[in-house]
């Protein structure tokens, strides 16, 4: 199957390989279908909707960049993505780009949670949580070092 996508132009993508949103995402309830492409070179990816080619959000592990980063699932995702042990989930932080680079975010009180096993997906809005939407994912030390 091939999609259109922002970045990466016409795409042939693996139609098993689409991820389903059952809810949508916050701010885009009628996007059911997301694609995530890798962004050659780097640790980051595009969720590219399946139906909205200028639709795509930059997202990375954010594990990566930030280690200590941990939370509970609250059980009503866990039942609505069907996870049944760790090994089905994939967490992803969605990126706000800007300009300068260094100046880039990424929203850990609102990750991306993908039932791998099942292609389901859904962002999970962390209550209780010391995490905010913008996290600055490059410190003063790192921007100097780039």
């Amino acid at each position: 199957m091939n999609i259109h996508t922002k970045f990466h132009g016409e795409q042939e993508i693996n139609k098993d390989d689409i991820i389903h949103f059952p809810s949508g995402i916050p701010g885009f309830l009628d996007e059911k279908e997301f694609y995530i492409l890798p962004l050659e070179g780097t640790d980051l990816f595009v969720l590219q909707s399946v139906k909205t080619p200028e639709l795509a959000f930059i997202v990375t592990d954010p594990f990566v960049l930030f280690p200590q980063y941990e939370f509970e699932l609250p059980e009503e995702a866990l039942g609505k993505l069907g996870i049944q042990t760790d090994k089905d989930v994939a967490i992803f932080a969605i990126l706000t780009v800007r300009e300068p680079f260094q100046d880039t975010t990424a929203n850990l009180q609102a990750p991306i949670v993908i039932n791998q096993t099942k292609k389901l997906g859904k962002q999970v809005i962390l209550g209780q949580t010391p995490y905010q939407t913008r996290h600055k994912i490059m410190t003063p030390q790192e921007q100097g070092e780039r």
